[in-house]
């Protein structure tokens, strides 16, 4: 019995469809808009968090990656490029997503390294101990069942295997926190609904990131799955979180 966690609970729309049916609608909405909104969200410094997360594992040279919540396939190709794995996966929830990521991923020539399925990580298609290194850039938040999630992905992960994780997270200090609660109520839904004509998408964004356990919290989760050699280092003022782990 996995334990409840406060962003399961939040939902991109006002349905009774299950938090992943929306999520996966919500993806295939604003998937046209999503690279243009996320690096003017983030100021194009969700680019550099990429880089540094991938980085991270340099040293393990894996040769087979799992990113899950790929979306439009940068984190993919960004670890493809840096890592030269000899085989990559991308997952995702949303199709118009994958079909947004293909189009990238042919341009980049990659085609015979990555991969793209349309799943789920609480039930990957995946045999265990099937990959070296597995990542996941902002989409924990998402997870319907994040306990669940975390343990698909340990299941798959080899014996030593990595694990990074990016999350957007709260700042939680004087003055960036009230700072970001006025660009992440404010700034953040009207740049969406003028981009996206998604009313709902970037106002689920800041609620789900208020809540998600953050720091020493996610540290404490991933320890009861079983990861191993767990860090966390806060990125820029507290905005994002890079947690590493093993298994």
């Amino acid at each position: 019995m996995t334990r409840k966690y406060a962003q399961e609970a939040i939902k991109p729309y006002n349905s009774t469809e299950p938090k992943d049916k929306q999520v996966e609608e919500m993806f295939d909405s604003i998937a046209p808009k999503y690279d243009l909104l996320n690096h003017l969200l983030s100021v194009g410094i969700d680019r550099k968090w990429r880089r540094k997360a991938i980085d991270t594992l340099a040293d393990a040279h894996p040769k087979t990656i799992l990113d899950i919540a790929t979306g439009t396939g940068d984190f993919a190709i960004l670890a493809a490029k840096r890592l030269k794995p000899e085989r990559l996966v991308g997952i995702d929830l949303s199709q118009n997503m994958l079909d947004v990521a293909q189009k990238k991923v042919a341009a980049e020539g990659l085609n015979n390294i990555i991969s793209l399925e349309q799943g789920d990580c609480l039930a990957l298609n995946y045999a265990d101990e099937t990959f070296n290194a597995a990542m996941v850039a902002f989409g924990a938040r998402n997870f319907s069942d994040l306990e669940l999630g975390l343990s698909e992905i340990y299941r798959v992960l080899q014996k030593n295997g990595r694990l990074v994780v990016l999350e957007l997270t709260s700042p939680k200090h004087f003055p960036m926190k009230q700072l970001f609660w006025l660009y992440s109520h404010l700034y953040m839904p009207l740049l969406g609904r003028l981009l996206s004509k998604d009313t709902r998408a970037y106002h689920y964004l800041p609620a789900t990131m208020e809540v998600f356990p953050q720091g020493e919290v996610m540290s404490q989760i991933l320890a009861s799955l079983g990861y191993r050699y767990i860090t966390y280092k806060r990125l820029t003022f507290g905005l994002c979180t890079l947690y590493t782990a093993a298994r």
